[in-house]
């Protein structure tokens, strides 16, 4: 087996951790995307071939891109030894997701694991996966952890610092992009600045202008808005933008957007914006429920033709998978999130693409230009570096780089050159703004506009100090007519990325300083209904709640139940949403869960009695209306209750094994008086039973006389007698002639 060899970077990070693995049991491992975590995880399981690791992540996806990645940088190396190599070290690997590992239940008592590695660590953050990680290292405290992640911070979840909870503070090694880069651990990448659409941010910007009070200010305002206008018209066309900053036809690309309405408006513009680049772009497309994106994606990675090809993605390449040949990254997704940003920012990066030219010397040199553009280059002249397009369709996020830029600033500052004499920064990394003078004018603009902000947040504060939260409905509208609730909500929905707005990083402490959840109220709906249905199952010990239950906060739960079902019927349910309902016991046909709750009193009953003779108002001790159940069963199997849904096979199967008799009562009574006329006739030859004859307690002879007289008499009774009934007397000798049987 070939010895898995890490880069330097994650050969000392590897030490570290198992180091503090052995002196605390836990460690934290907290590098950028695209250097190679995961090689440290694989590292472990190799020197420890006789130990179970148990490996949880996100989803299945990045463990089968790692699992691929070790098995093509060991191709490089090992050769025909590879294959076996890898299957050495994953040998000894048990994978599973935070959400099954979330549904385990008892089941994790069989994991029994050595190591545990959580990946992407800081999504443990999140409470249901949270919860279940927790119990796994309660019942494993013997367990040693590893966590690999590009932050410890949950920068939208009250900057939490999972290092911190999970690992108290146990970090092995810790390192920003900046750093990565500085040390060309990272390519330094050519950042570049644009915007693919102005129109609607325009529009946005001139109804605020509009609303403004102030005669002067609004006339300040629309100056300034009329020459972002103009500049903005002034500005090259994407097109134009591609094609100055693509090196060549054959560039290979991820394109990350916002949802897949997005993904398609975004898909219908590409052959315009890349034309004059290449004509015929090869184009894919990959999101979680798509069938077709292995397929996709296996054939993007995998496309060597001469063309330009672009691979458009949502969400499920931010984390943990990389191509290996890729020219840069198009971001169209705007985001408030710094871990997102940096994800998708690192897709674009690789540490197997830095180290292949690791041993180059660098000249160090720094230059500014008419557009902004900070370059340090290459000794040989040269800036093959990979392109990341900052192409969002609003101002705010197009900043988003700056703080990307102070910290290579400080990293620079900070790590020693090793090509002579420092005189700026080491490496190659330019940032070249298309859009600085527009920005400028945006600025500008936003800080006029900010009055009205300051006005609605007086108002938020306002609500909180009466009501102790900012939980504003929807339509809520104050005394002074301001529309809070819709405000409150765009806040949130600029906060996580879902609209385009301006949002500072002041503006969101003050909102947090008076109670602000950044959920939005979607997302509050729904944990709000998962808290109230684990009171009701608590307090009823089942999960059947009534469709007009409410529960005593005031939360409609039978409608939000309702609503649940229906999004689930439609599709319309994320997988994570299913597991937390469904850990709960969630009821998804209530038609089938009481269905088979009254079996099973119907089962028990049989097993105390024997048969399922049961009176019609019969109620178990727990309250269910058996005997009325039974009941309509036996008139559902007979056809007798045309609004109710037909018996499945399997449901008259399970009633057969326990007794059911599918004659109705009516039925039964006459057959049983049948059988009593049936055995007089076989021991007296005939039917001339008088009208007080009494067998066990039953007229029988009332019985056969009624037939008779009802039958032979038909004008005067709407009494009715079935051919094969009236078969069945005959069989037993019966006169219908009333003389006759005299």
């Amino acid at each position: 087996m070939k010895d898995l060899v890490l880069y330097e970077h994650n050969r000392k990070a590897y030490e570290k951790a198992t180091t503090l693995m052995n002196e605390t049991g836990r460690a934290a491992v907290i590098h950028p995307t695209g250097t190679g975590k995961s090689f440290i995880a694989f590292k472990l399981a190799q020197e420890h071939p006789d130990s179970k690791i148990l490996w949880l992540a996100p989803n299945g996806y990045i463990f089968r891109a790692q699992a691929e990645n070790l098995r093509k940088v060991l191709k490089k190396d090992a050769g025909k030894e590879a294959e076996d190599t890898v299957r050495e070290i994953l040998k000894n690997i048990t994978f599973m997701t935070y959400t099954k590992l979330m549904m385990c239940g008892d089941e994790i008592s069989d994991i029994r694991p050595d190591y545990i590695v959580l990946d992407e660590f800081h999504r443990c953050g999140a409470p249901e996966w949270g919860n279940s990680v927790e119990k796994l290292l309660g019942f494993y405290p013997e367990a040693k952890l590893l966590g690999l992640s590009a932050t410890n911070i949950r920068y939208l979840d009250n900057r939490r610092d999972m290092a911190d909870e999970l690992f108290d503070g146990n970090v092995a090694s810790e390192m920003t992009l900046g750093e990565a880069i500085a040390e060309n651990i990272l390519p330094a990448p050519k950042y570049v600045i644009s915007m693919y659409s102005y129109k609607e941010e325009l529009k946005r910007l001139s109804k605020k202008v509009e609303k403004e009070q102030n005669p002067e200010l609004r006339r300040q305002n629309e100056k300034l808005l009329e020459r972002l206008r103009r500049s903005l018209g002034d500005a090259e066309g994407l097109d134009k933008v591609f094609a100055r900053h693509m090196e060549g036809r054959r560039g290979k690309y991820l394109v990350f957007c916002a949802g897949k309405e997005h993904m398609d408006e975004m898909l219908a513009q590409s052959r315009e914006w890349f034309r004059l680049i290449d004509e015929e772009p090869r184009i894919y497309a990959v999101y979680y429920d798509n069938p077709e994106t292995g397929r996709e994606f296996e054939e993007f990675k995998a496309d060597e033709s001469d063309h330009l090809r672009l691979l458009f993605c949502i969400d499920m390449l931010n984390e943990g998978v990389h191509v290996d040949d890729l020219d840069g990254v198009i971001l169209l997704r705007p985001t408030v999130s710094p871990i997102l940003y940096l994800q998708q920012i690192g897709r674009g990066l690789s540490a197997q693409g830095a180290k292949d030219g690791s041993e180059r010397e660098e000249k160090d040199s720094y230059e500014r230009n008419e557009k902004d553009s900070y370059e340090i280059a290459d000794k040989d002249g040269s800036n093959r570096h990979p392109v990341i397009f900052d192409i969002v369709n609003n101002f705010d996020s197009l900043s988003a780089v700056d703080a990307l830029a102070g910290e290579l600033e400080e990293a620079f500052a900070l790590i020693p050159c090793t090509g002579g004499e420092r005189s700026g920064f080491c490496g190659s990394f330019q940032i070249i703004d298309e859009l600085r003078d527009c920005r400028k004018l945006f600025k500008e603009l936003t800080k006029n506009l900010s009055a009205s902000w300051e006005i609605y947040y007086a108002a938020a504060g306002e609500y909180y100090r009466k009501a102790g939260n900012l939980r504003v409905p929807a339509a809520f509208v104050t005394d002074r007519g301001l529309k809070l609730g819709s405000w409150l909500k765009t806040q949130r929905r600029v906060y996580s990325g879902k609209v385009y707005g301006r949002l500072n990083g002041e503006q969101v402490k003050r909102l947090e300083a008076i109670g602000m959840v950044w959920d939005d109220t979607a997302v509050q709906n729904f944990n709000q209904g998962l808290e109230e249905l684990e009171i009701f199952i608590e307090k009823n010990k089942n999960a059947d709640v009534p469709a007009r239950y409410v529960a005593e906060s005031g939360f409609p739960l039978g409608k939000w139940i309702g609503n649940i079902r229906a999004a689930y019927k439609n599709n319309r349910l994320s997988d994570e949403k299913i597991g937390k309902l469904n850990h709960l016991g969630m009821v998804w046909d209530v038609r089938e869960y009481r269905w088979n709750m009254n079996y099973n009193a119907a089962k028990a009953y049989y097993g105390e009695y024997g048969d399922l003779k049961i009176p019609y108002d019969y109620v178990t001790k727990d309250g269910l209306c058996l005997g009325r159940w039974i009941s309509d069963q036996i008139r559902t199997y007979n056809g007798l209750k045309s609004r109710s849904a037909p018996l499945t096979e399997e449901q008259i199967k399970k009633l057969e094994t326990i007794g059911i008799v599918w004659k109705n009562k009516y039925e039964d009574n006459w057959d049983r008086k049948y059988e009593m006329a049936k055995a007089y006739y076989e021991k007296y030859g005939n039917l001339n039973i008088s009208s007080t004859y009494i067998i066990d307690g039953i007229d029988i002879g009332k019985w056969v006389n009624t037939i008779r007289l009802k039958m032979s008499n038909p004008a005067s009774s709407n009494m009715t007698l079935s051919e094969e009934r009236i078969s069945r007397m005959n069989e037993i000798g019966m006169e219908w002639d009333r003389k006759a049987a005299r």
